[in-house]
């Protein structure tokens, strides 16, 4: 079966709030299953339940803090071991990152209200706490002049080292230091730098 998120912020097939929390997916090419986060641990998943298990798998491949699914009835879908989440100064988070698609920024900016509403996976490197994902996030609670965030300990990926390394050649040190572009600006530096580094680890 194929699960296919779905990653603009304009598509009739699901509510404007999953669009913009990026919870929304195809599943076997065309049953529409989108997920509402709800609180720190909780989230909503609607469609057709026979996807449910899977969606949920790949929602928390980037949002393992989410351990509650309900259905629109309110009845328990799945429940997984809770997540310790943590506060962290925001200044000591190394990101791995170099750039911000100011599309989703927009996005994100509607439902980050508090310093509360900001979880992001991270594992520690030479010493640093490093963000998995959550850049953009990251980047509107600096803008927003947040002190502190959320976190949670996750496995690092393939290619963790390489992109820790590049981001500090590029004096990425913080979230201060991640450059805001345009969308099209950012698919073809950051989109492309990625496709290109693991096309020639093939």
């Amino acid at each position: 079966m194929s699960i296919i998120r779905i990653n603009t912020y304009d598509d009739h097939r699901f509510s404007q709030e999953a669009l913009n929390q990026h919870g929304c997916y195809l599943a076997n090419g065309d049953a529409p299953i989108e997920i509402k986060i709800i609180s720190k641990s909780e989230a909503i998943i609607i469609g057709d339940e026979i996807y449910f298990g899977e969606v949920i798998d790949e929602f928390r491949f980037n949002a393992e803090h989410i351990t509650k699914f309900y259905d629109e009835s309110g009845k328990i879908v799945k429940k997984f071991k809770d997540v310790e989440l943590f506060k962290l100064d925001l200044d000591k988070i190394q990101p791995i990152q170099f750039f911000v698609d100011r599309d989703k920024l927009e996005a994100v900016r509607t439902f980050v209200r508090s310093e509360e509403d900001v979880i992001i996976p991270i594992a520690m490197h030479d010493g640093a706490y490093v963000s998995l994902d959550g850049h953009t996030r990251l980047y509107l609670a600096y803008s927003l002049d947040f002190k502190h965030v959320y976190a949670y300990y996750s496995e690092d990926f393939d290619g963790f080292d390489y992109f820790f390394d590049e981001a500090r050649k590029r004096n990425i040190y913080t979230a201060k230091d991640l450059i805001l572009l345009d969308h099209e600006e950012y698919v073809d530096k950051w989109d492309k730098f990625c496709d290109e580094y693991y096309m020639n680890r093939q």
